[in-house]
């Protein structure tokens, strides 16, 4: 089987190839009735779909997966944990699916590329649901100890309230661009011109 698609991609740190890649291969290697078991990146591919926050491909994936490789493979397992996690919405739980592996040098980088993902995504979900939390709670969502939640969220703007263990949103300005629309001003200039004659 050639895997080259999946190891440049994994090079070139374009993860977000790696789920379609290797559902393509699976696909080729199942139409030409090839046996893929043992040898399968069940793991990478797993991941790829974590990755892309397509955890319903994941959970379907994870039921094809064959018990003998769920059984001796524990990169397998411990990706999936991190797909449950995802899917219980169990946001701690995530990191510590994570943190709680040592990933093979393959996957390492692919795991470290989504905890930073989801960290950020995680920050932009508390950023727009509120005005002032816990800095218990956002250590929680983001993974961190209490320490590094606040000084995290201090780098971004927020404030700390040490009394009350508060840290308070500054949410940011977003700045819309509006686009001229020439059918508009050409409407707009013709409905003056008809005013003033």
């Amino acid at each position: 089987m050639d895997f080259s698609p999946l190891k440049e991609a994994i090079e070139a740190k374009s993860y977000e190839k790696i789920a379609d890649i290797c559902d393509e291969l699976m696909l080729q290697v199942t139409s030409q009735g090839i046996a893929y078991q043992e040898e399968w990146p069940y793991a990478i591919q797993l991941l790829g779909h974590i990755y892309v926050k397509d955890i319903n491909s994941a959970r379907f994936l994870w039921k094809l997966i064959p018990s003998n490789v769920k059984e001796n493979q524990l990169e397998v397992v411990a990706a999936w944990k991190i797909g449950q996690k995802l899917w219980l919405r169990d946001y701690a739980g995530v990191y510590e699916a994570i943190r709680g592996f040592n990933w093979s040098p393959e996957a390492q980088d692919l795991v470290n590329s989504f905890s930073e993902i989801y960290t950020n995504r995680m920050f932009q979900l508390l950023l727009s649901a509120y005005s002032t939390i816990s800095i218990k709670d956002t250590a929680l969502f983001l993974g961190m100890s209490e320490e590094e939640a606040t000084n995290y969220a201090a780098e971004q703007g927020w404030l700390v309230d040490s009394a009350s263990g508060m840290l308070i949103v500054k949410k940011q300005h977003v700045v819309k661009e509006q686009k001229l629309d020439h059918t508009k001003l050409q409407r707009l200039t013709e409905y003056v011109f008809h005013l003033e004659h």
